[in-house]
């Protein structure tokens, strides 16, 4: 029998037939979709080589256009509904590879690389980083069905930046280390901002902001304004209140 093609969209309505196969063009735009997210892996070399060469600021640009790929290929992939049109092709583990290169590893060798970090122990520090996310990596639910994170959500590339930013001490940083590798253990639920619903405009009008801001710093440091510092870290007390707020308000009463 003759396979009836399709073009899947994005709640388009339209059911797929059982015998329906993928056309020539939804699979070349699900592959552009996973060719998207596999850039991260290319932002993730060049943060490396950037780190290697101590060129610190270029190593957090491409940290940054990492994020940002990261930030849209989900809600690409969704609509182009990869899954259904290339079942054979796990872009899920795909990303989680990207993103363990770009959250964790990629950090940690900033943190061994930049002297931020008490010398004698400074490897002990990043070690702690990948080895914390390895556990949360591999956790079933580590995304919630109701699309949270589970513990905190190795945004170790995040925690960097503010790091050299705000110049901290190195056992203040690995204080900070400790605090954060032992809260990826702590079931507390982490918003999710491309896909968590409770108050997401807010969220994401926020996320823009801060990337904003976070650019500006990047482009006039060390001469950036102390403010925007300030700015930048009120998205991320917002952040970690909101999803303490909506853990608290959504977790049934024992």
């Amino acid at each position: 029998m003759q396979n009836t093609y399709y073009e899947p969209g994005f709640d388009s309505g339209y059911e797929q037939p059982d015998n329906a196969a993928p056309s020539l063009r939804a699979q070349l735009l699900a592959w552009s979709a996973h060719l998207f997210t596999a850039t991260g892996a290319i932002w993730g070399l060049l943060a490396l080589l950037a780190i290697t060469n101590e060129e610190w600021i270029w190593s957090f640009a491409w940290m940054g256009v990492a994020i940002l790929v990261d930030s849209f290929d989900g809600i690409l992939a969704r609509r182009l509904r990869v899954k259904e049109v290339l079942p054979g092709f796990d872009g899920a583990l795909l990303d989680n590879m990207v993103d363990y290169l770009n959250y964790v590893f990629v950090p940690a060798f900033f943190l061994a690389r930049a002297d931020m970090l008490p010398p004698q122990i400074s490897l002990i520090g990043a070690a702690l980083i990948l080895l914390a996310s390895s556990y949360q990596f591999c956790q079933s639910d580590a995304k919630t069905e109701d699309h949270y994170f589970k513990g905190f959500p190795s945004y170790w590339n995040i925690m960097v930046f503010y790091m050299f930013i705000l110049s901290l001490g190195g056992w203040i940083n690995l204080a900070i280390i400790v605090l954060l590798s032992a809260l990826v253990f702590v079931p507390i639920k982490y918003i999710y901002p491309s896909r968590t619903k409770v108050h997401q405009g807010l969220t994401l009008t926020l996320s823009a902001v801060w990337g904003v801001v976070n650019v500006i710093i990047l482009l006039t440091y060390p001469a950036h304004a102390p403010w925007l510092v300030w700015v930048s870290l009120f998205f991320a007390l917002y952040y970690t209140g909101m999803s303490i707020y909506v853990m608290l308000r959504h977790t049934p009463a024992r």
